[in-house]
């Protein structure tokens, strides 16, 4: 199947596959027991700085992916993640902004899968 995206307030499915929540902080309303994650890698979220930049606007989308991809080249937790999508048919990358199209988790998606 490969790995996917989903919002951490959508219900968990078993369809899923291995749930790691990509986000740097945890979301807020949502207990451990109800995200049913397998995994929490937030060393593979942007950073703090860059996140702030973005502050999830989506005209500045492009120039965001841009940024976040070179940060990506240069995060070794991105082998921990890559070793996870190995071991597993499937991974749901789990995260919890509002909008499906403007989020971190996308690009991250897109860039695990090269």
């Amino acid at each position: 199947m490969g790995v996917q995206i989903k919002r951490v307030y959508d219900a968990a499915e078993s369809a899923d596959g291995f749930r790691v929540l990509v986000d740097r902080l945890w979301p807020r309303g949502v207990t451990k027991e109800k995200a049913e994650l397998d995994a929490w890698l937030k060393e593979v979220a942007p950073s703090p700085d860059l996140r702030t930049w973005w502050n999830h606007d989506p005209d500045r989308m492009d120039e965001f992916a841009s940024r976040y991809t070179a940060e990506l080249d240069d995060n070794e937790a991105v082998d921990e993640l890559r070793d996870i999508v190995a071991d597993n048919n499937t991974v749901t990358l789990v995260y919890g902004a509002k909008d499906p199209s403007v989020n971190h988790a996308r690009i991250l998606r897109d860039y695990v899968a090269e």
